[in-house]
C-alpha cells in the first residue's frame, strides 16, 4: 500500500469489537484472515452510522455494492481478548466505485491498515452502474463531518404517513399489539417527531400530548431495528422535550416499556411508581424535569 500508514484522528468513525478464543491461531495471535472479518463486520455499523438501514437503503438506490478489491497491510499482531477500535472512512468515489480506508486500532496502536473498493452494480445482472448522487454525497459530508440525519416536527397530516410507517413496522409487525391498540384520536392533536436521513426514509419518531396543565406526555417512541443505538431515539425525545419546554410545561412524562428504562435514565428520565402493564408489555411511567 503505498498511502503514509493512517492515524486514529483520521477517522469519525469505529466499531469496537473483543477478540475471542477462536479467532487466535497456534502462535496465540489473531490468524490474518480474520482481520479482512474485523472490516467486513465494521462495514455493517458503519451503514448504520450512516443511517442507512443497508437492505432498504439498497433497494431505493436500485442496485448493490460489490466488493472489488481488499488489500491488507500488517504492522503488528492482536491477541485474545485485545479490544479492537475498526475504522472506516470514505476515500474517493468514481463513477461506479466507492474506495474506503480502513484501520484497526489497539488503543493507539495500528495493527493493521486496509483499502477495500466497491462497485455499485445492478443487483440482477451485477453490471456496474454511476454511484447515485444521494448516496455521493451523503458519503463524502459524512467524512467531512456534516450530520447524516434530520428531524422533522409537524402534525399528524404533515408527518402521519411517515410516522405510521415506523410506528406499524415496531409495534405491530414486531412486537404484535394489535392495530386496533396502536392507532387513537391523540394522534391527530398530538405534535409528532420523524427522523429522516439523507435518502428520506423514515428512521424514528415519537408524539407530545398535554397530560395536565404544565405537564407533557411523550409517547408512541419507535426506531426501526436495524438503527437502534445510534441515537435517533434520543433526537426524537430531545426534539419534543424542547417543543415541551418552549409552550410553557414544566414536566414531561412517558410511560416507558421496562426493557427501554436505561435509555430513559440515561437521558435524566425518573421512574415513578411501580411496574405495570399496557398491550400486555410491561412499563413504568418515568419523568423528568424541564
Amino acid at each position: 500500500m503505498s498511502a503514509p500508514a493512517p492515524k486514529r484522528t483520521d477517522f469519525r468513525f469505529f466499531h469496537r469489537l473483543r477478540v475471542r478464543w477462536v479467532e487466535v491461531d497456534m502462535q496465540k495471535i489473531v490468524f490474518n484472515g480474520h482481520y479482512a472479518m474485523y472490516l467486513d463486520t465494521a462495514m455493517g455499523d458503519y451503514w448504520r452510522e450512516l443511517a442507512l438501514p443497508y437492505e432498504a437503503s439498497m433497494e431505493l438506490l436500485g442496485g448493490e455494492l460489490y466488493v472489488k478489491r481488499l488489500a491488507l497491510e500488517y504492522h503488528a499482531s492482536a491477541h485474545y481478548d485485545d479490544v479492537l477500535d475498526v475504522g472506516l472512512s470514505c476515500r474517493r468515489i468514481g463513477n461506479s466505485s466507492i474506495e474506503l480506508v480502513g484501520a484497526i486500532f489497539r488503543g493507539e496502536q495500528l495493527l493493521v491498515s486496509g483499502e477495500l473498493l466497491y462497485v455499485f452494480a445492478d443487483p440482477a445482472t451485477q453490471t456496474s452502474r454511476r454511484v447515485p448522487d444521494a448516496l455521493r454525497s451523503l458519503l463524502l459530508e459524512h467524512a467531512a463531518g456534516q450530520p447524516v440525519v434530520s428531524v422533522r416536527s409537524g402534525d399528524w397530516s404533515t408527518l402521519g404517513t411517515d410516522a405510521a410507517r415506523v410506528r406499524t413496522e415496531v409495534f405491530v409487525q414486531e412486537q404484535a399489539i394489535p392495530l386496533d391498540e396502536e392507532w387513537d384520536e391523540a394522534d391527530a392533536t398530538a405534535l409528532h417527531a420523524v427522523v429522516y436521513n439523507r435518502l428520506d426514509q423514515a428512521m424514528a419518531t415519537g408524539r407530545l400530548l398535554v397530560h395536565a396543565p404544565g405537564v407533557a406526555r411523550i409517547g408512541r417512541m419507535a426506531v426501526l431495528r436495524p438503527m437502534r443505538g445510534t441515537g435517533l431515539g434520543a433526537d426524537v425525545l430531545r426534539t419534543l422535550m424542547e417543543a415541551a419546554r418552549q409552550r410553557g410545561d414544566r414536566e414531561v412524562l412517558l410511560h416507558a416499556q421496562t426493557s427501554a428504562r436505561g435509555f430513559y435514565e440515561r437521558l435524566g428520565f425518573q421512574p415513578r411508581g411501580e411496574v405495570f402493564y399496557e398491550v400486555d408489555i410491561p412499563h413504568i411511567e418515568m419523568v423528568r424535569a424541564l
